[in-house]
């Protein structure tokens, strides 16, 4: 069985490389565009079927009656299955083969989303227990099942993107591009929560799992139809080659050693390379800080600035919209104007996360929170892309480079959840500034480890390694 499974997913065969130069021109210009609206429309799909549950939280209190600490239970299973499923898919998609992987990643997904809700109509909440345990609890129990199963297929989602965007774009352009498609987090956020709330108020929450698990089945046949793996799959040579661009003695030496194992390259290139520990261990504190804000900020505003939930809201919703744009620019700047070089950006934008929470401490005109959250959104979304995402990548393999970005990722959810405990806790023994002040020494941090990387990539490019 897992013979026929791995045989399924396998990674098709470099073909041989076509010799007419205008046949490639031709091919490239059409499945380069083909390929990243795939990854953007299947990647904000995946976000239908994760931000779903924030809408479909109050439905779940007041119809069953769980305390926030018992709901809390649902968060906690997708960020625990989510971050380890990042590295072990990770490690999965290197070796498979894109078209088949994301759309199973996406079909199983809906699968777990449509199952949460039918948890709920097959077992009736009442006075029965099973195994001596009232239904209340064993349907919890399943809520918390299919949470994670959603969780662990979701993080397959963004190692497969990261594959095909790797290789059908090389480094000059590749910040502009995978920024653009960040965006798809934005943007899928922001659709589900329309999307679920309309449902949510019309027929109830269950719809906000069903209609989205319908829509992730349907796009995962038309990602079939777009999607393909490798340029080298389709008989075109690498993108560098394509872009004719100077490649870095580490990918040469990558290419001159194409006889080496899979495992041999993984350690070469994540376990014994500095750089990405060094990237992981920032993305935790880059994940304590967006998580901070998307989840404590409406609390926050409500508690300390007194400012009514729907004011409140408002406000976050600068969030989403204007990190939009930060993430998009930190891509052309890090490709336009510092060619390239990425640590200098993400140092950039780290600074800009502490001036935004400072002010945002001492600000008393409510209007300008809306700036100041826009701002906070701009400035945390774009090292959210670069750190674990794009850098990751560039400083490890294309080998493995699904496995880089979960390897970050896994680290990135460890932030996800020390900023919900670590927040919790700091509100709880200093009040709201607790809070700020752990966000705002997260983001030191993190500026500290961007500044030796960016050393560190300095001294790279100098001695041309």
């Amino acid at each position: 069985m897992s013979f026929n499974l791995a045989q399924f997913f396998k990674e098709p065969p470099v073909k041989e490389t076509i010799q007419d130069g205008e046949k490639v021109k031709s091919m490239y210009a059409h499945w380069r565009l083909r390929i990243f609206y795939a990854c953007f429309i299947g990647y904000t799909v995946f976000y239908l079927c994760k931000k779903n549950i924030a809408v479909a939280l109050p439905g779940l209190s007041s119809e069953y009656g769980y305390s926030n600490t018992e709901l809390g239970l649902l968060g906690s299973s997708l960020y625990l299955t989510y971050g380890i499923g990042k590295f072990v898919n990770g490690v999965l998609a290197d070796g498979s083969d894109v078209r088949k992987f994301l759309p199973t990643a996406l079909i199983m997904t809906a699968i777990a989303n449509i199952c949460f809700a039918l948890s709920a109509v097959f077992i009736t909440p009442g006075h029965v227990s099973f195994f001596g345990l009232p239904t209340n609890t064993i349907l919890l129990w399943l809520f918390v099942f299919f949470w994670g199963a959603s969780g662990w297929f979701q993080s397959a989602g963004f190692p497969a993107v990261a594959k095909s965007l790797t290789y059908w774009y090389s480094n000059s352009e590749r910040g502009t591009k995978w920024s653009l498609w960040s965006c798809s987090h934005q943007t899928g956020t922001f659709l589900s929560v329309i999307i679920s709330g309309f449902l949510v108020a019309h027929w109830g929450w269950k719809m906000a799992f069903f209609v989205p698990g319908t829509l992730a089945i349907i796009t995962a046949a038309w990602l079939y139809d777009r999607l393909r793996d490798r340029p080298q799959s389709l008989g075109l040579p690498d993108i560098e080659t394509y872009n004719n661009e100077p490649v870095a003695k580490k990918i040469e030496k990558d290419c001159e050693q194409d006889n080496r194992s899979y495992v041999e390259i993984f350690k070469q290139n994540i376990l014994y390379n500095k750089t990405i520990w060094l990237l992981a261990i920032a993305y935790i504190f880059v994940y304590i800080i967006r998580f901070g804000a998307e989840d404590w900020m409406i609390k926050y505003l409500s508690e300390a600035k007194h400012n009514s939930l729907e004011i409140a809201a408002m406000k976050l919703s600068s969030l989403p919209l204007v990190g939009i744009a930060g993430t998009i620019c930190a891509g052309l700047i890090s490709d336009k104007i510092f060619k390239g070089q990425r640590a200098i950006v993400n140092l950039i934008y780290l600074t800009g996360v502490v001036i935004c929470l400072v002010l945002l401490k001492f600000n008393t005109i409510s209007a300008i929170d809306f700036i100041l959250i826009g701002l906070l959104g701009a400035f945390t979304y774009g090292p959210q892309m670069m750190i674990g995402g794009l850098c990751a990548v560039e400083s490890s393999s294309k080998k493995v480079a699904s496995a880089a970005t979960g390897f970050t990722g896994t680290f990135g959810y460890v932030g996800a959840v020390l900023s919900a405990t670590g927040t919790g806790f700091m509100v709880d023994k200093f009040g709201w500034n607790g809070a700020i002040i752990f966000w705002v020494l997260s983001a030191l941090i993190c500026i500290g480890i961007c500044t030796v990387l960016m050393i560190d990539e300095k001294r790279r490019k100098e001695n041309n390694v």
